[in-house]
């Protein structure tokens, strides 16, 4: 009896050794990329739902605030328009049309259920939180929606980690790292410096588009396929 239970214990050993072997750097991506992103929006929806509020939100609003002149103002203000309408969402529909037309279908795929469902998960968000915009002082570029998640965070999240994960396997993998994490950055803080967002509001954004964004990688790419590495 001990012999048999040596012997299943380890074919169970080398079962679960090739199976990492084969699997590890996605369950590692599911991990990192879903799970933790995940359970940070969740605890900053559940900080929200009890009314709890956030320590760190008015001070680094204020903080924001008290750097505001005019040449800060024009800087921001482009940020923003870049950071949604005039930048990301018109580069959304270049990247998903060009992969398309290049008959990459799979990474045209993944790119088009990446930022179509971060736009659907922010619009249905919003209102089911209902929270209202910060009103510490008047805006020189006022919101009218509701504040949690931040779209423009999510947009220029999503957008970012799609690029990286297509380019992951090329030669361009840190530069577009690079300047996709800088870009994300000043999106958020030009969204706290207008005063249009609390700095919550930019962290449940981040962590939403994170998450889905390597859902959808994961779903699209499963098989083990490389985006941009090889054909579709």
């Amino acid at each position: 009896m001990p012999t048999e239970v040596w012997q299943v214990a380890r074919e169970e050993a080398r079962f679960g050794a090739a199976f990492l072997r084969r699997n590890g750097l996605l369950l590692l991506l599911v991990f990192v990329g879903i799970l933790m992103p995940l359970a940070g929006f969740g605890a900053l929806a559940h900080e929200l739902r009890e009314g709890e509020g956030f320590f760190f939100d008015v001070p680094l609003l204020e903080f924001a605030h008290a750097m505001a002149h005019a040449g800060f103002d024009r800087f921001f203000v482009i940020v923003a328009a870049l950071g949604y309408l005039y930048g990301v969402v018109p580069t959304d529909i270049v990247l998903v049309a060009a992969l398309g037309w290049k008959r990459r279908m799979r990474e045209s795929l993944f790119a088009g259920l990446a930022v179509a469902g971060s736009a659907l998960l922010n619009l249905g968000a919003k209102p089911l939180f209902a929270r209202d915009r910060p009103s510490l002082w008047e805006s020189i570029a006022p919101e009218g929606n509701y504040s949690f998640p931040s779209g423009h965070a999510m947009g220029s999240m999503t957008l970012a980690c799609v690029l990286v994960l297509l380019c992951w396997h090329t030669r361009l993998r840190w530069p577009v790292t690079f300047a996709a994490a800088v870009f994300v950055v000043l999106v958020g803080l030009s969204r706290i410096y207008l005063g249009v967002h609390y700095p919550s509001d930019i962290l449940a954004g981040w962590a939403a588009a994170i998450a889905w964004t390597y859902a959808s990688y994961a779903l699209i790419f499963r098989g083990g396929m490389r985006p941009l590495a090889s054909g579709s």
